[in-house]
């Protein structure tokens, strides 16, 4: 693995690679009958749902004169431009041209299909080369499918380049950032390990002085056994392109906390990105009890969330203001992300 020196090669000038497997959208956004206009690093894509509720993925042009498709309508299992009515089947061949006399040929034009999968409740799209579909992995999420877990969904437009997403969740030493709503809780690394497409952090979280009650309703989970927060500890990974957390409390024998994410990007110069996260929250023993707590909940989660995004787009702006990366970076575990990051991805100017 090549070792960054400096700012050099520049992490920011560094592309999302395609070659994987990426939510564009939630699941219960798109009807049947209907499509959605998403992106993939410029790349403009359109969802649709058949009448048969399959979903598939074209590219949001026409092949005659390349309006989007998206402004289309779905009728059966076809899609139908609406400018000259071309169809078309989700292979993304040219299916039909209405005017045209019978039996003519359609020209051999056509879009480019994506493979689509839905999951979790989101729709996945494969973005990258064909060829290398079968080496790509599907994420996989066993505690999603577990019943003593309920998720909470996250999607969020953030005018920032994706890595700094990356950086923000695995260095927990920022935590200063969430004093009003987290309190005094002071994080340790206690340790970390790294490898050609990975990073894992482990910390120990110890209050240093009053706890916010916010932090005690997301963390509390199916705490057992001990009242001591000495040994609360959270795991974060990036698994690239993806990123895990998982928050232990002191006494349990498993994970009360899981979070998946990841951080799409929509622009082609890849400043603009998507983030999907699940959140996946351990029930208390107490039925129906997270039910209650869960509006509470939500908006605690809003709350530290819009802390990180100010920072990170005070993050962007300084990058865009000064013209590169003047980043002082000298947290080795953060040093070894932004490894993980460049020599996994694709620099921008070779991205289209």
């Amino acid at each position: 693995m090549q070792q960054i020196k400096g700012n050099k090669p520049d992490l920011r000038q560094t592309g999302l690679h395609p070659d994987f497997w990426y939510p564009l959208a939630r699941s219960a956004s798109l009807k049947k009958g209907q499509m959605i206009a998403v992106s993939f690093a410029g790349e403009a894509i359109v969802l649709a749902r058949k009448k048969d509720g399959d979903v598939f993925a074209l590219e949001d042009r026409c092949a005659h004169r390349q309006i989007p498709l998206s402004m289309g309508v779905v009728e059966g299992n076809r899609l139908k431009c609406s400018y000259h009515a071309w169809e078309y089947e989700d292979t993304g061949r040219v299916a039909k041209i209405p005017y045209l006399v019978k039996d003519s040929p359609t020209p051999p034009r056509c879009v480019r299909s994506y493979p689509c999968k839905e999951a979790y409740g989101h729709i996945f799209v494969y973005t990258g080369d064909p060829k290398k579909l079968e080496q790509a992995s599907f994420p996989e999420l066993p505690v999603w499918q577990r019943a003593d877990f309920k998720t909470m969904y996250f999607e969020r437009e953030i005018g920032c380049h994706y890595s700094f997403m990356h950086e923000n969740l695995m260095d927990m030493n920022h935590q200063f950032l969430h004093r009003r709503l987290l309190g005094g809780l002071k994080p340790t690394l206690i340790e970390y390990g790294k490898g050609e497409n990975w990073v894992e952090a482990r910390y120990r979280f110890e209050s240093g002085g009053k706890r916010k009650i916010g932090a005690d309703y997301l963390m509390a989970g199916s705490k057992q056994g001990t009242t001591s927060d000495d040994e609360d500890t959270m795991t974060i990974r990036t698994d690239y392109p993806y990123q895990t957390l998982a928050l232990q409390r002191s006494g349990d024998q498993e994970p009360a906390l899981h979070l998946w994410s990841v951080y799409i990007p929509v622009t082609r110069d890849q400043r603009v990105h998507k983030s999907f996260g699940m959140l996946m929250i351990k029930k208390p023993s107490i039925p129906g009890l997270i039910y209650l707590f869960w509006p509470f909940m939500r908006w605690f989660t809003e709350m530290v969330f819009s802390e990180d995004r100010m920072a990170v787009l005070a993050e962007q702006q300084a990058y865009d203001r000064q013209g590169g990366d003047w980043n002082n970076e000298v947290f080795p575990l953060i040093l070894d992300l932004r490894n993980v990051l460049i020599c996994n991805g694709i620099p921008l100017d070779k991205a289209d």
